[in-house]
């Protein structure tokens, strides 16, 4: 009978001391008022889920929406102007 054992040893030894790059570090950092606004947005709807959205909740949403929209358009802007220059 031969013995099977799984390859975790090989990965667990080339994965300890491994952190992001500045690469990785810098992306997040230029991501980070996106997930910042959709964060606010997913907070906004968790806030109104026990309960029928009053007119208050309905104008949190549209503003957390309307925050992340724009968040996104200026990360795009901004890798569009990376590619021109």
């Amino acid at each position: 009978m031969k013995l099977i054992l799984p390859a975790q040893d090989l990965f667990t030894a080339s994965a300890i001391g491994l952190e992001p790059t500045d690469a990785e570090l810098d992306a997040i950092e230029r991501e980070m008022p996106v997930i910042s606004a959709e964060v606010e947005l997913l907070d906004a709807q968790i806030m109104s889920l026990d309960r029928l959205p009053n007119e208050l909740d309905a104008r949190r949403i549209r503003r957390a929406g309307r925050k992340v929209l724009a968040a996104r358009r200026e990360l795009a802007n901004q890798a569009g102007a990376g590619d021109a220059a």
